[in-house]
């Protein structure tokens, strides 16, 4: 079943995470997205107004293909950028009624947290094993699916999984999935 958020929008069910292993690549990838995909944009490591400037040209594509943008950020700086939502684990109720609201979570006690602040989609990982976070020990599909289980709020899978991997997931406790490698690699 599709799930639509404070805005009547229909939440997508794949998802890009920007990331600076894009390069150049990142627009390109924002564009082969099928329509309306969602894109939660972080670039982190950039100053203020070059990561407002990358995140305007990542929303005109969001705009043309129907996708659904978040930054990585506050609900203030999703606002002021008029993103159409926030991907934040750490701060309190989301004082705006239209933007969807997101978290990641890896633990049973960053799930309470995130119900705490009344996440509208969680975005459980890692998985299985990601270059994102070399070395890092992913859940696994079993304990995964048991952390799933216990969320009170949509799932997206994260962590090393490409389309077909994201697609054969349980759709009972799985809502949708996302990446990062997996949309640097996807042909034309």
């Amino acid at each position: 079943m599709n799930r639509r958020y404070k805005n009547k929008r229909l939440v997508p069910r794949v998802w890009l995470m920007t990331d600076p292993r894009f390069g150049d690549a990142l627009l390109a990838a924002v564009q082969r997205l099928p329509s309306r995909s969602g894109v939660i944009f972080r670039h982190y490591n950039l100053d203020s107004d070059a990561r407002h400037a990358l995140f305007l040209q990542v929303k005109r594509i969001c705009a043309r293909r129907g996708h659904t943008l978040l930054l990585a950020g506050t609900e203030q700086q999703a606002r002021k950028w008029q993103a159409d939502g926030f991907h934040n684990r750490t701060a309190p109720h989301a004082q705006s009624k239209a933007l969807l609201r997101t978290a990641p979570v890896h633990s049973v006690r960053e799930i309470a947290r995130a119900k705490l602040i009344k996440a509208d989609l969680l975005f459980l990982s890692p998985m299985l094993a990601t270059t994102s976070h070399k070395g890092a020990r992913p859940l696994g599909r079993y304990r995964f699916m048991g952390l799933a289980s216990s969320c009170q709020a949509p799932v997206i899978a994260l962590g090393g999984l490409n389309k077909q991997q994201g697609q054969g997931l349980n759709a009972r406790l799985i809502y949708g999935w996302a990446g990062i490698d997996a949309f640097r690699t996807i042909s034309d």
